[in-house]
């Protein structure tokens, strides 16, 4: 087991060895165990991180929140559009100074091509760690409570049939860091990944080319399919969500002719009739009900959604333990 993380950035698990996800796994398990059973966890005591937004949030604010309280430490939220960065003060002034003011500084900017040069920025003059709470590319938190939800369902996730599956949407042009971070994370644990979505929804061919290296070092596999039947037949676990044509498309456009031509994705009682008896539906939430899924499949049997979601505090306990304390 790897123990020492004090003071590591958490950009993308991509940089992470298996051996360090395999400790940030077992910590989790272990502060969620302690959270039901009313244990204190202060591995943080007095320990201050900043959270900073360029953009809204519910779970992983509140997860980080209530994750540093329970650990014993203070977290100062920052609004983005208060702070003097809309004056123009760069990242690097903004890590220096956070830095010397607490012990860890988490960041969410999702703006395409700018969030993680933003993160990587920030990550290069902090003396604390780096904490990436969701960028243009990559959402680690998101797919690290992903894993931990999927192994404490099934255990040993080795050659799980998990379709990550396009599903229209209309609330915003979403990132297309969750199911990036989703595919280079899954075959790491041999899982058999596919990857459906419309023709221009594409993710980077650099990200699918390192996920099949990671397919192939880790015993897993990676395929792309355009049909979504395809994806949903005797699928063990499915994760239908939305993502923007952003590789293809960089317009901040929401509602264009390709989506509009693509309304049939969606997440319903049909689909999951394809997939294993035992399938399990999950989705990083916010979900865009009556659009990418219909209310009688996440709020149904085969829906985790809320376990998924609950793992994200515990998660983040874990990485903030790591990283901000711990060896």
């Amino acid at each position: 087991m790897q123990t020492i993380f004090r003071g590591k950035h958490f950009i993308t698990l991509q940089e992470w060895t298996k051996e360090e996800i395999d400790t940030l796994l077992d910590v989790s398990f272990d502060l969620k165990r302690d959270f039901a059973m009313g244990k204190p966890t202060p591995y943080l005591k007095y320990k201050t991180i900043f959270l900073m937004f360029f953009e809204q949030s519910t779970r992983t604010r509140n997860s980080m929140e209530a994750g540093i309280a329970q650990l014993g430490g203070h977290a100062n939220y920052l609004d983005t559009g208060t702070m003097q960065i809309t004056h123009g003060e760069s990242a690097k002034d903004t890590a220096i100074i956070l830095s010397r003011f607490g012990h860890g500084i988490a960041c969410r900017n999702c703006f395409w091509g700018i969030g993680n040069k933003y993160l990587r920025e920030m990550a290069a003059w902090s003396t604390v760690p780096v904490i990436n709470l969701q960028c243009d590319m990559y959402h680690p938190m998101q797919a690290l409570a992903d894993l931990m939800t999927i192994k404490g369902k099934v255990g040993d996730m080795r050659h799980l049939k998990v379709s990550i599956i396009w599903a229209y949407a209309t609330t915003h042009k979403k990132p297309i860091s969750v199911p990036v971070s989703q595919v280079l994370l899954f075959p790491r644990y041999g899982m058999d990944v596919t990857l459906a979505f419309p023709e221009g929804y594409d993710l980077p061919d650099s990200i699918i080319e390192q996920a099949k290296q990671n397919a192939q070092k880790y015993g897993g596999s990676v395929r792309i399919t355009h049909n979504m039947d395809e994806a949903y037949t005797d699928a063990d676990v499915v994760i239908p969500k939305n993502w923007g044509s952003w590789v293809k498309n960089p317009d901040t456009k929401v509602v264009d002719d390709l989506l509009e031509a693509n309304r049939s994705w969606k997440c319903t009682r049909e689909k999951m009739a394809l997939a294993s008896k035992d399938v399990m539906y999950m989705h990083a939430l916010p979900a865009d009900r009556g659009n990418e899924v219909e209310d009688s499949v996440i709020d149904g049997p085969h829906s985790i959604v809320y376990d998924e979601a609950e793992n994200r505090l515990h998660t983040a306990k874990a990485v903030m333990t790591l990283t901000m304390g711990g060896k």
